[in-house]
């Protein structure tokens, strides 16, 4: 992983998951490996994100492990230090960005505007993630941007489902998406991972 774009080419989806138990997170990895999707964002937003982090990425070396809902400054290095690859922000300030980018690790920015959009494409940023997809304008928003911004290429996250999915990746300035559907609570909290890796393995077949 050099850039944040190399993130588009591991998978047509990014499962997002908010883990409850570090204990999950080398059998979650190893079956979404087994579907054929090679990287997962942990958010930050439990305690176990950060223990779950430093798991994958000691046991499961062909999983790249991103953490996500990087909100505050100090996270970035955290997430860093616990061997994510890559860092996922659901938006942006000045002080985060700083942060995120002394950080020294591949990032996808939030943007949820045409406004924040630029913005960030004026601090070299040209891949990103597009946030709340669904709710902030979702396929129309996305081709109506594609003509005055052509240069950058988004991962929507928010609302993506199974259904919605192939619409998102038949456009030009999409790279993958992200989405929480690859891993339910339900069959996390059951263990069900021979229902992730059938998941997985859908969320593969669309590219």
């Amino acid at each position: 992983m050099n850039t944040a774009a190399d993130v588009f080419d591991l998978a047509p989806v990014v499962p997002v998951v908010a883990l409850e138990d570090a204990g999950h997170a080398v059998p979650l990895a190893e079956a979404l490996l087994r579907g054929g999707i090679r990287t997962i964002e942990v958010t930050l937003r439990t305690s176990a994100g950060l223990p779950a982090i430093e798991r994958i990425a000691a046991e499961v070396p062909g999983m790249v492990a991103g953490a996500g809902t990087v909100t505050e400054v100090g996270q970035a290095k955290q997430a860093a230090d616990a061997g994510a690859q890559y860092l996922v922000t659901p938006g942006v300030t000045d002080r985060l960005l700083d942060d995120v980018e002394a950080s020294g690790v591949p990032y996808l920015a939030g943007a949820g505007s045409v406004s924040e959009a630029m913005r960030l494409a004026e601090r070299g940023v040209s891949a990103m993630k597009f946030f709340p997809a669904e709710a902030a304008g979702g396929v129309p928003f996305l081709k109506g941007i594609a003509g005055p911004l052509p240069k950058l290429r988004f991962c929507p996250t928010g609302g993506i489902s199974i259904g919605n999915a192939p619409d998102y990746l038949a456009l030009p300035n999409v790279g993958c998406v992200g989405g929480s559907w690859l891993t339910p609570k339900d069959l996390l909290a059951a263990g069900d991972w021979d229902k992730i890796e059938q998941l997985a393995a859908e969320a593969a077949a669309l590219r």
